[in-house]
């Protein structure tokens, strides 16, 4: 079932208004924000992160509205699992705010320094985007990550969920503000859309002069819109059809449990492995497609692995080229390295894709030769997320080649202006 964002609606005049009245107050609050100290940023992002663990029993409430109603309206198995919470889930959210708070601020770091032959000291120097909009579905942890990432690099934020998840968005949006005002910050730094009307998508995305940024973050045909109709400059999430190749050097046990662990430790996150490859020169094949099955996942193979196995299914064309979501993994026999490079340059969304080899030298060809914004070598695919990177939390894995790539944090939320000292030069 596809999220409402991705329904065309045309441009009302309530939603450019409303657009025009959060956009005004989030330039306002961005303003302060990228002139408040350090300390105080950090105090508010720790009273936000204790306001929604007192609204623990609030939140899990409003979760479970959104999950009775997912369930009655056909969410897929993948889509609930982003929308639940339980209070593992929500503890792990306020623990990310706090972790946030400790991170060294990107604002006003200076990124470099050089003096020119006539005396001027020239410097770069980081600072907020501005107002960024995130538009996303239904991972409610999205808007304490997006809120926590945007306030502490200086940055406000509007923020637009799906209809999927509203309840719970709404109340960690308001434990969330709640605590920026404890702290006396403006609760205008994090702002949630307070309708789901589709037209309100449109109004974000030709808000020029309001909105700096528009980051997306959700399914191929959400992006594919956003970038297809914004009039402000976007930072794209793209699906992640992530691949683990099992070399001919790998170790046999590590590629099982990294097989195993890749693909069903959370089978609805970016960071599944969606394809596996072997070698045709690895020994124990069978052994990764009966550890698949055991642990409950659909193995769609090519012809030379469903030999391997009945439990197989033939593979289709565009299961390489899928993002499932789902316990479902195809696998390819392919020709060593090269074979691998191969279809990972063919099928690859740029995500994450990993190689299993203890072969230092193929390693190294593989970390080199594959053009993803993460390349992982004897490690799971699903390490591709910003609080394993040491991050705190991430906005989303940008996969594309321009400002920032991988797991984007703070850092990634900022651009940089040059400074120019002088003595009194004037150019000739």
């Amino acid at each position: 079932m596809t999220a409402d964002v991705l329904t065309e609606a045309p441009l009302t005049g309530d939603a450019a208004t409303l657009i025009a009245d959060l956009g005004g107050r989030a330039r306002t609050a961005a303003k302060h924000l990228a002139l408040a100290p350090t300390a105080d940023k950090a105090a508010g992002l720790r009273a936000a992160a204790s306001a929604i663990r007192a609204d623990t029993a609030t939140i899990l409430r409003a979760n479970a509205d959104d999950m009775a109603a997912g369930q009655q309206n056909g969410l897929s198995a993948a889509m609930l699992d982003r929308l639940r919470l339980d209070e593992g889930r929500l503890a792990g959210i306020a623990d990310a705010i706090d972790a946030v708070a400790t991170l060294p601020d990107p604002t006003g770091a200076e990124i470099d320094r050089a003096t020119r032959p006539n005396g001027l000291v020239l410097s770069r120097v980081r600072v907020p985007l501005g107002v960024i909009g995130i538009i996303y579905e239904s991972r409610p942890n999205v808007t304490a990550d997006a809120a926590a990432l945007g306030l502490m690099s200086g940055n406000a934020v509007i923020l637009r969920g799906g209809s999927e998840a509203v309840h719970s968005n709404r109340a960690l949006h308001a434990a969330f503000v709640r605590g920026l005002a404890a702290a006396g910050l403006a609760a205008d730094a994090v702002q949630l859309v307070p309708t789901q009307d589709r037209a309100v998508v449109g109004a974000m995305l030709r808000a020029q002069g309001l909105i700096d940024i528009i980051i997306p973050r959700g399914g191929k045909g959400l992006v594919a819109r956003v970038q297809d109709e914004a009039r402000v400059p976007v930072l794209a999430h793209l699906d992640g059809i992530n691949h683990l190749y099992i070399d001919g050097a790998a170790d046999p046990a590590k590629a099982v449990t990294l097989a195993v662990n890749a693909k069903m430790r959370r089978t609805g996150i970016c960071g599944a492995t969606e394809t596996i490859l072997i070698d045709r020169r690895y020994a124990a094949p069978r052994a990764v497609i009966d550890a698949l099955i055991a642990a409950g996942c659909e193995v769609r193979g090519d012809k030379d692995v469903a030999a391997l196995s009945p439990h197989v299914e033939p593979a289709a064309a565009g299961d390489w080229d899928s993002e499932y979501l789902d316990a479902i993994v195809s696998i390819a026999m392919v020709d060593g390295i090269d074979g691998a490079l191969a279809h990972i340059d063919a099928h690859s969304s740029r995500h994450t894709d990993a190689i299993v080899t203890e072969d230092a030298t193929v390693a190294e060809r593989f970390l080199n030769g594959v053009d993803s914004a993460i390349v992982m070598h004897n490690a799971s695919t699903q390490f591709a997320d910003g609080g394993e990177f040491g991050l705190g939390a991430e906005i989303g894995i940008a996969t594309g080649r321009l400002h920032a790539r991988g797991p984007v944090a703070l850092e990634g939320l900022t651009t940089y202006k040059w400074l120019v000292r002088g003595t009194g030069q004037v150019r000739p």
